[in-house]
Formats: C-alpha cells, sequence, structure tokens
C-alpha cells in the first residue's frame, strides 16, 4: 500500500460531484460498436468467458467483455453501452455472481481498477482492488476496523454493495465515503456514508443497481496502538482465548479469522472445491417478533420443547437466525448432494461447484435447500449473490 497524499479536499457537503471528463468517441473500427482501445487502451473481447472471472466457474458468455483500468475508463464503458441502450453487466472480483449458462447478452464491465492510498487512518481504495490484499495492509500498518474481514475474496467496490461484513464487522462501520458513477444523472459524485443505506448485507446500490457504479471507497480506520477492534463474534473471541469485547494483536485477529474461514472452506483454493462457491449462498433471516414467535413453535414441533435455535438481536426488534443451522436441521447437511452441485463438506451455507456443475444445477440445488427449510421451518432463506439472467 503506497501513501500518498489527497489529490481531492475533503467534502463540505454530504453528496458533491467529482471532476470526470466526458469521454470522447471515435468512429467504429472493424466489427466492434466503438473505437475505445486506441482511446483508452481498454481490452474489448467479443464472446467473453465470464465462468472464469467467477468463484463459482459456472455461466455462459458475454456478449462483449470490456476490461477498465481507469475510472474514465469504467465510465467510458457504461456511458457507451447505456447510450446503446444495451444491458449492463459490472464484474469485479466475481466471487458474488450467478451468471446463466445462456451468459449475458449485453456488455460486462469488468473493474479492474488500482490504487490505495492511506493518509493517516483515512484509506482509499480503488474498485478493482483485491480486498483480502487491502486488509492485510491494514493489519501491516497497524490501524484496526476491518482485521475480521480477512480472506474475503472479490474487490473494495463490491464491498459497500453488500455491506460485506463477517465474525463481528461489516464494512459500513468504518466507510466514510463512497464515489459513484450516478447512469441516470450521468456524473460522478461522492455519497457520504450516511447516503449510502446500509443494513444487513444491503445498501442503496444493491437496492438499485442499475444506477450505480462503485468506482472509489473510503474507510477511516483506528489506530489502537496495533490491537484489534473489540472482539464482537463469540466464536473468534474463543478461538483466541478471550472475552467478547477484548482487543487483541492485529496479527493475531487476522489470522485467526483466516483459520476459521480456512476450515469452512471460505478461502479460495483452486485445488479445493469446496471453495468453488460464492462463499455463505443464503443471508441470515430477521425475523420479526411474530415471526420469531411461530419460527419457534415450528422448531419444537419437529425437534424437541428443548430445541433452542441460535438468536441475536437485529434491527426494528427483530430477531437474527442462522441460515447455515436452519439448512442442517432442514436436514441438508455437509456434503449434501449426488450431481455436480452439492453443499460444500465444510459448511452448510456454501454451495459448491464440484467441477462439472452448470448453473441449472446449481440453482436445483439452492430451490431444494430454500424449499427444504421453508417445509420444515416457515422461513425462506434468501440468497445473498447477484442472479444474472436466472432467478431462484
Amino acid at each position: 500500500m503506497t501513501r500518498g497524499r489527497r489529490t481531492r479536499p475533503r467534502p463540505t457537503s454530504s453528496r458533491r460531484t467529482e471532476p470526470h471528463p466526458a469521454p470522447a468517441y471515435l468512429p467504429r473500427a472493424g466489427n466492434l460498436p466503438w473505437e475505445v482501445r486506441r482511446l483508452c487502451r481498454v481490452n474489448v473481447t467479443e464472446n467473453a468467458d465470464l465462468a472464469a472471472l467467477t468463484t463459482f466457474r459456472l455461466g455462459g458468455p458475454a456478449r462483449r467483455l470490456v476490461t477498465a483500468q481507469t475510472d474514465d475508463e469504467v465510465v467510458a464503458a457504461v456511458r457507451e453501452a447505456d447510450g446503446r441502450g444495451e444491458p449492463v453487466l459490472l464484474v469485479g472480483g466475481g466471487s458474488n455472481l450467478v451468471i446463466a449458462d445462456e451468459g449475458f447478452p449485453g456488455t460486462a464491465v469488468r473493474i479492474a481498477t488500482r490504487g490505495a492510498a492511506l493518509e493517516g487512518t483515512r484509506l482509499e481504495l480503488a474498485a478493482g482492488e483485491r480486498w483480502s490484499e487491502a486488509v492485510e495492509q491494514t493489519v501491516a500498518a497497524g490501524l484496526a476496523g476491518v482485521e475480521c474481514l480477512a480472506g474475503i475474496p472479490g474487490s473494495a467496490g463490491a464491498t459497500p454493495i453488500q455491506n460485506v461484513g463477517a465474525y463481528g464487522q461489516e464494512v459500513s462501520s468504518t466507510i466514510t465515503e463512497v464515489v459513484v458513477y450516478d447512469r441516470q444523472a450521468g456524473e460522478t459524485v461522492t455519497l457520504a456514508a450516511t447516503e449510502c443505506g446500509f443494513a444487513y448485507r444491503t445498501s442503496r446500490f444493491k437496492q438499485d443497481p442499475a444506477r450505480y457504479v462503485v468506482l472509489r471507497v473510503r474507510f477511516e480506520l483506528e489506530d489502537a496502538g496495533g490491537l484489534s477492534a473489540p472482539l464482537k463474534y463469540a466464536e473468534t473471541a474463543r478461538a483466541l482465548g478471550v472475552e467478547p469485547g477484548d482487543r487483541v494483536p492485529l496479527a493475531e485477529a487476522r489470522s485467526t479469522v483466516l483459520a476459521l474461514r480456512r476450515g469452512k472452506g471460505m478461502v479460495l483454493d483452486p485445488e479445493d472445491h469446496d471453495t468453488w462457491s460464492a462463499g455463505s449462498f443464503f443471508t441470515n433471516p430477521v425475523l420479526s417478533p411474530a415471526e420469531h414467535a411461530a419460527f419457534l413453535d415450528r422448531v419444537r414441533e419437529r425437534l424437541g420443547p428443548d430445541a433452542v435455535p441460535p438468536a441475536y438481536p437485529a434491527e426494528a426488534d427483530g430477531t437474527k437466525t442462522s441460515a447455515a443451522w436452519l439448512i442442517d436441521k432442514a436436514g441438508f447437511t455437509k456434503g449434501y448432494g449426488t450431481g455436480a452441485a452439492r453443499i460444500s463438506t465444510k459448511h452448510t451455507l456454501a454451495l459448491t461447484n464440484r467441477g462439472e456443475a452448470s448453473t441449472a444445477d446449481l440453482l436445483a440445488l439452492a430451490r431444494e435447500v430454500r424449499d427444504g427449510v421453508h417445509r420444515a421451518f416457515g422461513v425462506t432463506l434468501v440468497n445473498e449473490p447477484v442472479l444474472v439472467g436466472v432467478t431462484l
């Protein structure tokens, strides 16, 4: 990570327009609809393989793939496709995409921008930066706030979209600003964290996916003298031999989380099919008081009067329960399945490609699990990955 100085002043208002030159377009060249390779050095591929760009390794080709290495190139590619009225698919690290076997009938824009600047406790990441590397570098710099998000695959630009979280941390607790291209307004703007609509595994960007393109993410981290943020997740605290709320050396927090994730097949390994997944396929359900009471009745009816499902406080007097627990207790245990798509042998929340699966195979398994959980407990699981050209 390089230390740099900001090229723009800090904002005086929560939303502002970022300077962004309007791209100029040259006449068509060959069979390409626009000539941006000479203008912006953008790599354009026709009938491009998308499966290789996803951690599931599934999906058909895109009609066109543009690999953009600067913010200007990203904006130019999206503007051009929007101007032609064709669909746009944004691809970062590919760790949260389920793409139809038929592929994508438009322009896929691969966001390959790089750059990280650290000024004191302020961190700015280009959307294409690898998230796991960024976490490693913040730990090396002695800054706390994202150390328990170690090992999560994908790009920095995806983190605010999903409000990525794990082991007691969410990026929304450290994000201060997100620089986006607003496709509706046709301009690049900066949104304060309060404008991003962050909630459990969602955001303004996820709720309105056709409007915003994340270009940069800014964070405010903590200098706690080389210690982590207070640990919020009981499993992490137990593994470290401390109590929830305690702080530990940053490197120990990161290495412990990585070990926990590896044990669940949640750290990418090309030789391990348990990691050919999108991580957690379903989000943990958040139940209203009435829904939770009905759920408890179903649990006792199915598992006996002493059964106690996991329960955690959530927003608006809700109760969050464990999707992994629900899947397991509904009869879908580790390794479940006989086809090319199966539940991970290490964690029930991960659906995996065993090497020869199709997207149709994966979705058939996902529907079986979702419907089985609903029959057993009356709770409907919601997929976490983005579905492209398919529905669950």
